[in-house]
């Protein structure tokens, strides 16, 4: 049998076995582990991945869905909206009219001279599955097309898919197969729409984006210019596609609802009024 090391260098008795116990003490293991955490963690922040890369941009609202008069069921003038917009202290918005491209053109002419960031969009119609939003469009893309072939006329011209109101069955939407056939199409999901009769379809679009980790989105929706902004994002300010999908990374929803009661009613007179000109 060996000789016990403190025997061997002649450190025997009471003394020797209360240095050893003081070296296995609380206070001295406690003490040798914060050491190698901080060593840790000062070697995992130096190779970390900054979490916010836009983190030196202003923080702006964009409101990522709303529509103008060339939409068939919207009267909203393009210069209104952007007057509005800007009195709102928008710092971004997506134009995205049903089937129509020259409204977001409109609006971005008539923002040149205004501190607000457009995104040309349209809401495309597809054959039987629902609606696609493409954002940061050059052209007009046809109406009618499959799920599959509007994505892919989007990613032609390098525009975003965006796919709103995912789980309002109070219109067309993809059915589950679709939805889940095309998870890796989709840019940007839409889990905040105002517009929504039932605040349950958001809530499922939520949990929706939280399980298979999408990207979110959030837009107003809007048909009527007092609509502009009751849902939209909280963002860093971006420039171009490949900024907008990075500052989504830390974008936080925003929900500002106003009745719907009066925001319809208000797209019916605007509508009336229209009909009769």
């Amino acid at each position: 049998m060996g000789i016990p090391e403190a025997r061997r260098k002649g450190k025997t008795g009471p003394a020797a076995a209360r240095t050893a116990a003081e070296r296995e003490s609380f206070t001295a293991v406690a003490s040798r582990l914060d050491e190698l955490y901080t060593r840790l963690t000062h070697r995992r922040s130096r190779t970390r991945r900054p979490s916010d890369p836009l983190g030196d941009r202003p923080w702006i609202v964009t409101d990522l869905h709303m529509h103008t008069a060339w939409s068939y069921d919207c009267a909203v003038d393009p210069a209104e909206l952007v007057d509005h917009a800007v009195a709102e202290r928008l710092g971004a918005i997506a134009v995205t009219d049903h089937n129509a491209f020259g409204g977001a053109l409109e609006t971005i002419d008539e923002a040149r001279d205004h501190d607000l960031i457009v995104i040309p969009g349209e809401e495309i119609k597809t054959d039987n599955q629902g609606e696609i939003i493409g954002l940061f469009l050059e052209r007009e893309i046809p109406r009618g097309l499959s799920f599959a072939d509007t994505v892919a006329a989007i990613r032609e011209q390098g525009g975003l898919v965006y796919l709103p109101h995912p789980f309002d069955r109070l219109h067309s939407i993809p059915d589950p197969a679709t939805l889940h056939r095309h998870l890796a199409d989709i840019d940007v999901f839409e889990v905040y729409n105002a517009r929504l009769l039932f605040e349950s379809y958001n809530d499922e679009a939520m949990r929706f984006a939280t399980k298979y980790n999408l990207t979110v989105g959030a837009g107003s929706d809007a048909h009527v210019l007092q609509g502009v902004g009751t849902g939209g994002l909280r963002m860093r300010a971006f420039d171009g596609p490949e900024e907008f999908l990075l500052s989504l990374r830390s974008a936080q929803v925003l929900r500002r609802p106003r009745s719907l009661v009066y925001l319809q009613s208000l797209k019916w007179v605007a509508q009336a009024k229209e009909r009769v000109r």
